[in-house]
């Protein structure tokens, strides 16, 4: 009888997933980003509460829409910068195309803390808000998501509150201690905050 041998040992596999990161579960909580054909299109971010969603009038919201050139700006960035954080955690990657890609419930709160902040940049500042993004940690983009969403996280409120002061705060300065959330120290893993976790994904939730 042929002598069998032990499989090596590897990485633990993942659930499967969808787009970047998202569960191929039932109804998961995620964001959907729509990106049209034509270039002259709107791109458009919407979150899903999947079983989340108190009732089906809202179980859907739109976060923010942005014209095709402030979304090509964004865009190869915000792909690397997903995909280097799911293969950390050996996580399937993906890639934007046309149409809709889902996108995980805590990397599309880091997105629309970045796209609300270019909606109505000048285009010369997008470069400087994507660096003054990607310095940020992710648990402060989940924060600065939480603290927009509150009053101004729709996608008519553009011109209002904390949508503005994301404009200001990314485009105009080089990044500093005025988006970190205050009061809160930030370790590494954790954020006392409630309600801020790590992708459901990366095994780091309690």
């Amino acid at each position: 009888m042929a002598k069998v041998t032990p499989a090596k040992r590897g990485k633990a596999s993942t659930q499967p997933t969808l787009g970047f990161g998202v569960p191929a579960t039932s109804d998961p909580h995620h964001f959907k980003v729509i990106i049209p054909k034509g270039n002259s299109g709107k791109v458009q971010i919407s979150e899903y509460l999947g079983l989340q969603a108190q009732s089906d009038e809202f179980a859907v919201i739109e976060r923010v829409i942005i014209n095709r050139p402030r979304w090509t700006a964004i865009r190869s960035e915000v792909q690397r910068t997903f995909n280097a954080r799911l293969k950390s955690h050996n996580v399937k990657t993906s890639a934007w195309s046309v149409g809709e890609n889902v996108v995980d419930r805590l990397l599309g709160k880091e997105l629309c803390v970045l796209a609300w902040a270019i909606e109505s940049m000048a285009m010369e500042k997008i470069p400087v808000a994507v660096r003054n993004w990607l310095a940020l940690r992710p648990e402060e983009r989940w924060w600065l998501f939480g603290m927009t969403a509150m009053s101004t996280g729709g996608i008519k409120d553009g011109e209002q509150g904390w949508r503005v002061a994301l404009r200001h705060a990314l485009g105009d300065v080089a990044q500093s201690d005025q988006l970190k959330p205050p009061g809160r120290k930030i370790v590494r893993n954790q954020i006392q905050e409630p309600n801020m976790r790590y992708l459901d994904l990366f095994g780091d939730e309690d």
